[in-house]
């Protein structure tokens, strides 16, 4: 089924900063998509266009990005008269008439929201869900399975006021060898999950105050720690308290290219001290050996940033 119209604006996402939304009209209706955004970029990702206007947002505005999809992307998708289920075709065109490797000209927001939205289009011309349009172009296998839900507990990095450097530490209900939760649903993981951030909030007021229970951009609450060895304690005494010891496994989104000095080749874990001494920044294998003594300090721990060394530092790569 053909797309008669393609139409993009910026809206406002939970931190108020703007992004960018796309609308897919085919004879199904008018099919719609929000471009996530994150507080940090990996400096390996692709490129978010912003337009860079201190005078508006704060430089973080993305009309350029809306202007693209208008101007650029609606007439040409529209004249190849692409099939809206065929998504290797509809990607393969976006990234032509981008022409670069990570997005920089046309901007991966203004790409992303028109595959979203378009895959919408799919589903709804194929009469299904949108998980089971993925499911098909994935090729996986039938019957669908829910995801062990990842839940963000405790914020720090980019996402949070204090002055711990890492990013992000999630519960996640202990997986087996069959890739299924221990929990024996969805629901119940997140049930496991709702209670032992109840406990992990109360913890933290109860040992740093009540400032302790604000939360971070992404909800989890934001005590003002330095180190991650006390923010895995706190969650581990939490899990404990809430009597999921054994059941629950702990992941790290570490972002950590938000605090690499490119020049000196080394990790500020301090990077949010404007005074930062710079004797204490750490190589890639410092970092490296304070990931390993994290995993054994902490039996649960389970870390998702795998470090890789490179010319720039580490990547992210999910085990």
């Amino acid at each position: 089924m053909p797309i008669s119209k393609i139409h993009a604006r910026y809206v406002y996402d939970s931190r108020g900063n703007p992004t960018v939304e796309v609308d897919i009209v085919t004879e199904t209706g008018l099919h719609r998509a929000i471009v996530p955004s994150g507080a940090s970029t990996g400096m390996h990702e692709a490129c978010e266009l912003r337009d860079g206007d201190k005078s508006k947002w704060g430089g973080k505005g993305v009309t350029k990005a809306v202007a693209n999809v208008n101007e650029k992307i609606a007439p040409e998708l529209i004249k190849a008269n692409v099939d809206v289920k065929d998504q290797s075709a509809v990607d393969s065109l976006l990234n032509k008439l981008d022409g670069t490797q990570n997005k920089t000209n046309l901007g991966a927001n203004a790409i992303l929201g028109v595959s979203m939205a378009i895959a919408k289009a799919a589903a709804a011309e194929k009469r299904v869900p949108l998980y089971a349009h993925i499911s098909d172009l994935a090729g996986t296998k039938k019957p669908y399975v829910l995801p062990v839900p990842f839940m963000n507990v405790l914020n720090g990095g980019s996402h949070a006021g204090g002055r711990l450097a890492f990013q992000e530490f999630m519960i996640v209900p202990r997986r087996k060898l069959t890739f299924a939760s221990d929990a024996p649903t969805f629901t119940e993981g997140m049930r496991w999950g709702a209670e032992v951030y109840a406990k992990l909030k109360a913890l933290a007021k109860k040992k740093y105050g009540q400032s302790a229970g604000n939360v971070g951009d992404e909800g989890g609450v934001a005590p003002d720690i330095q180190t991650a060895d006390e923010a895995l304690s706190l969650i581990t005494e939490a899990i404990e308290q809430a009597g999921y010891t054994g059941k629950m496994n702990i992941a790290m989104d570490v972002a950590s290219s938000e605090f690499y000095k490119t020049e000196e080749k080394k990790y500020d874990l301090d990077f949010k001290n404007p005074n930062s001494d710079k004797s204490q920044w750490v190589t890639y294998e410092q970092l490296a050996q304070q990931y390993k003594d994290l995993a054994s300090n902490v039996d649960e721990f389970r870390s998702t940033e795998k470090v890789v060394q490179n010319s720039h530092g580490f990547t992210k790569s999910m085990p």
